[in-house]
């Protein structure tokens, strides 16, 4: 026992050791890696600053990039009225106060949605790579569901692999997965009780693919391991029983065996597209990392595998994309699943011809990853985790829910939307937000 929290102390104690070594950056050494502010968008920021306008940084931006150019980017006066002109719509932009954003937002959301298709499938870019979209795709975004129906990956590739098409191969060859019956012919030998693997050479040799690699791959799988013998043109793995039950499951997982590529990736098709191409350091004119547009080659996926693939050399880490909402958020962070969820959403709907306030979809985006970690709409998640009793019973599971509130001594306190409406209060929204009393002068004779 003794030996055992002495051991637990000095984990405690190296790990304590970790976490101050860790150098913690103050907030305001903290840049934007991808935005250089201009002189003309830091002027603009002074300017909106001295009115005390609270003018989104986005809106100056755009203002400054829109009369980049023109007459108006020396003209301080009439940059000031710009900024003034802008906050003014900004404010009257916004919604009133105690109006019922969530309802509109549900309207706005679920009233085009009854009229999406049901089944409704897209090309990825290029022919062949279909993608869910329709209202089973909203339906998947709005679940949080851990696995898309369709997952599927847009892989922009920088430096020599965007421009060169061959390089461009190496690169999807390393991200799709190629498994052993891909590149070799294998046969089982039930008199020798082994299987026989003929490895392709013209398939090896075009997926850069070695007889050693086949070898390395087949020695991590605990069922082959230590029965794998390597010979000049076949590769033999040995029963280690003598059966033909055995000797046929190593047949069956042996064809499967991935040898190269990313688990969870079935295709990668190259596909030339314009964007922002990042630059390789020596670079015909142009200094090495900056980014210039034109077209280049981008991979496009089916199944999707986001922390792997940002590991891949010669992909542009920075625009590589997946349309599995939960997976960014576990390679990413919350903050980049919410601007997922918010891509993905529009993007269906302006696919259906919908169009959308935007921020009706930032609303739901932000009440799905508020605390931190993507929920569902559902009764599995925002919907069944209500405070208020009878809003959670008011949906899709009544009974349980108030048999659990009535066993638990439950208190609603009619806060909500929903609970008022059952138990017929007005609800709290609009003019029911608000309480007026009026106390009547006393009319009497004044004799």
């Amino acid at each position: 026992t003794t030996r055992r929290s002495t051991t637990s102390r000095a984990k405690k104690a190296d790990s304590a050791k970790a976490v101050e070594d860790i150098e913690v950056k103050p907030m305001a050494l903290i840049t934007n890696k991808h935005h250089t502010f201009s002189d003309m968008e830091q002027r603009l920021v002074a300017i909106r600053d001295e009115m005390g306008s609270k003018l989104p940084l986005k809106v100056v931006v755009d203002i400054s990039n829109r009369i980049q150019g023109t007459d108006y980017a020396e003209d301080e006066e009439t940059q000031r009225e710009l900024i003034k002109v802008a906050d003014r719509m900004f404010r009257s932009h916004k919604m009133a106060s105690h109006e019922s954003a969530g309802v509109m937002a549900a309207h706005s959301i679920g009233e085009p949605g009854t009229q999406m298709n049901m089944r409704t499938f897209h090309n990825a870019g290029v022919a062949n790579v279909l993608t869910t979209q329709g209202l089973p795709r909203l339906i998947e975004i709005v679940d949080a569901r851990r696995v898309p129906s369709t997952p599927s990956m847009v892989i922009p590739l920088r430096g020599l692999a965007a421009e060169d098409e061959e390089v461009a191969k190496l690169v999807s060859y390393e991200i799709e997965t190629t498994i052993l019956k891909n590149v070799a012919d294998i046969t089982v030998n039930a008199t020798n009780m082994t299987v026989v693997i003929t490895p392709d050479a013209r398939t090896m040799d075009r997926l850069k693919i070695t007889m050693d690699d086949i070898v390395e791959r087949l020695n991590k799988v605990k069922m082959f391991r230590g029965l794998v013998q390597k010979g000049d043109f076949e590769i033999v793995i040995n029963s280690d029983v003598p059966s033909y039950k055995k000797l046929q499951t190593l047949y069956e997982n042996a064809k499967v065996t991935r040898i190269k590529g990313i688990d969870g990736i079935k295709r990668a098709v190259l596909s030339k597209q314009r964007m922002k191409i990042l630059k390789a350091e020596g670079s015909d004119g142009v200094e090495g990392g900056t980014r210039v547009d034109g077209e280049g080659w981008v991979i496009i996926t089916e199944g999707s595998n986001l922390k792997e693939v940002l590991k891949v050399e010669g992909v542009d880490v920075e625009y590589a994309q997946t349309n599995s909402v939960l997976e960014i958020a576990d390679v990413l962070g919350i903050e980049a699943a919410r601007n997922s969820i918010i891509k993905e959403a529009l993007a269906t709907m302006k696919g259906a011809g919908m169009d959308v306030d935007i921020r009706h979809i930032m609303l739901v985006a932000d009440l799905m990853t508020n605390d931190g970690s993507v929920k569902a709409i559902g009764r599995h998640g925002i919907s069944g985790k209500k405070a208020s009793v009878l809003a959670r019973a008011a949906f899709e599971i009544t009974a349980p829910h108030l048999l659990h509130a009535a066993m638990n001594g439950e208190v609603d306190h009619l806060e909500g939307v929903a609970e008022n409406i059952i138990v017929g209060q007005p609800v709290t929204l609009g003019t029911g937000a608000v309480k007026l009393i009026y106390t009547p002068k006393n009319q009497g004779n004044e004799e």
